[in-house]
């Protein structure tokens, strides 16, 4: 007989990047596609991005299984800190609030502009010729 481990899901998104956030009620590590979250995200800046709203809900010794797709690692890192922000919301509904002032319940909607017919990149014009 397996004993199933209960854990609180939240999705959070960024620029391409999407992260699937497990949390689990015990004391342990966070990983992220089976790595350490200081090895995911190489910089110590993009790890205190992801960790935000633990530390915002005091709750800095849960653990949490990541899976994360897309994007470079500034997007990861956004994506990650949305996804723990919404499984934190499903684990206690009391946090809600101080997650939604400090706008860590806010998906950021900037993406990259399409490319236009004609030019080079979204807004990039080839180079003018007068002659």
């Amino acid at each position: 007989m397996t004993t199933k481990k209960i854990y609180y899901y939240g999705t959070g998104k960024r620029k391409a990047s999407i992260a699937r956030v497990k949390i689990f009620a015990t004391a342990g590590k966070i990983q992220v596609n089976g790595k350490s979250i200081k090895e995911a995200l190489c910089m110590d800046d993009l790890v205190n991005i992801a960790l935000v709203p633990l530390k915002v809900a005091d709750k800095e010794k849960l653990s949490a299984e990541i899976k994360i797709q897309g994007g470079g690692l500034s997007g990861q890192a956004g994506a990650i800190s949305l996804g723990i922000a919404r499984a934190l919301c499903v684990m206690d509904a009391s946090l809600r609030p101080a997650l939604k002032s400090k706008g860590l319940l806010t998906r950021d909607s900037r993406i990259k502009e399409s490319k236009k017919y004609g030019l080079k990149k979204a807004r990039k014009a080839p180079q003018y010729t007068k002659r």
